[in-house]
């Protein structure tokens, strides 16, 4: 068979939500074949060519995924790296690999990544154990609030906290044997982000800088809006950071490098994903090259697409409203789809809950000001509805 011929390698996604699922519409029109892993009903199950039943942790099955797949990449952090490295081994392409996986699933090697490579990032220190919390609060100066991460685990806003020093026994018994990340607050303006792909050949091209506004109670992204609105060379700091974290870590792939932006216009790395983002799902309309699409070409092996924006845009996440559980509708289909250059993501997800993401809008406008207008007009608009 012709290996130029797009369907002749077959892409194996290990997890089965929304950024896999919009991996494979974006390769669809190029005929590529999926394969995914994850358990029943995922949103992937109803796109890809042959969906496995198993655990995204369970390594039979992603030896199973791979057996019947070329090249494999994953939609999640949280699966068996074990199994990665095994299958690498064997010669099978992953992407990104395991050892940048090992690298960031862990928040305490991804800080002192940061900082053996002098990344810019929130002064930190690691807790094996709630007996040495005293000691690097001390050391990090710490009199009022501060954040805890745990180290492995957690994904969409959970296993993060921010913390005041007087709960600090309260904490100390809840965390008591789990190891975190202590870091000092940053005072930050703003929450950026940057979407860098890598292709197997060590070229890297940066997406338009994100501002990302955050649910404070579910600490989740509520709306992003690019470009950023913040000073050129701000823009130019924060694209050159986020290169740099994606050469350090020499790797192929998708990767999200979630900044602050402190009110001295000083720039610190938060964290960074290796794969499809929430902070990047507005490429799909407002890009040339989307970052689903990107990563398809990296995957296959073919050149980076260009990655300049077209139009202003803005992304709102749709969550699961907190007195709606289990069948839905997004009630306000009709309203929403009057609106010119408004466009619905919904993910597959059968049932709702509170918090649960359940799609995505992009909007975009002619300028910022028509931007920020539709954005009001339609976060009213929203409507999670029980059925």
């Amino acid at each position: 068979m012709n290996e130029n011929i797009p369907s002749s390698k077959k892409i194996g996604i290990i997890g089965g939500g929304q950024l896999g699922y919009m991996l494979i519409e974006a390769g669809t029109p190029m005929n590529l074949i999926y394969n995914t892993l994850d358990v029943a009903n995922s949103p992937c199950s109803q796109l890809g060519s042959t969906h496995i039943v198993g655990s995204i942790t369970n390594e039979d099955d992603i030896y199973n995924l791979a057996k019947h797949s070329d090249i494999i990449t994953f939609e999640i952090e949280h699966i068996n790296t074990y199994a990665l490295e095994t299958i690498e081994k064997k010669g099978k392409i992953v992407i990104p690999s395991s050892s940048t996986l090992n690298i960031i699933k862990d928040k305490s090697i991804q800080k002192r990544f940061y900082e053996t490579h002098q990344i810019p990032t929130a002064p930190f220190g690691i807790a094996l154990n709630a007996s040495e919390w005293d000691t690097i609060i001390n050391k990090l100066d710490i009199t009022s609030t501060f954040v805890i991460k745990t180290c492995t685990g957690g994904y969409d806003g959970k296993g993060v906290q921010i913390a005041h020093v007087s709960e600090l026994q309260n904490l100390k018994n809840i965390y008591d044997q789990i190891p975190v990340v202590i870091e000092q607050t940053i005072d930050f303006d703003k929450e950026l982000s940057v979407i860098v792909g890598r292709d197997i050949y060590g070229n890297a091209e940066a997406f338009e800088v994100v501002e990302m506004v955050f649910d404070p109670v579910l600490n989740l992204v509520d709306t992003l809006i690019s470009p950023a609105r913040i000073d050129s060379l701000i823009k130019d700091k924060a694209k050159e950071i986020a290169l740099k974290v994606v050469e350090k870590l020499n790797d192929a792939g998708i990767y999200a490098v979630e900044l602050f932006l402190d009110k001295q216009n000083n720039i610190y790395v938060n964290e960074t994903a290796p794969r499809p983002h929430n902070s990047g799902h507005h490429t799909i309309e407002s890009c040339i090259t989307s970052q689903y699409e990107q990563l398809n070409r990296i995957l296959m092996g073919w050149p980076l697409g260009s990655t300049q924006q077209i139009r202003p845009a803005a992304m709102i996440n749709i969550i699961g409203s907190e007195n709606v559980t289990g069948k839905y509708i997004l009630g306000s289909t009709n309203e929403l789809l009057n609106i010119s250059e408004v466009y619905i993501h919904m993910y597959a997800k059968s049932e709702t809950r509170p918090g649960r993401k359940l799609g995505h809008i992009t909007l975009m406008a002619e300028n910022d000001t028509l931007l920020d207008a539709k954005i009001e007009l339609v976060k009213k608009m929203i409507d999670v509805v029980a059925v």
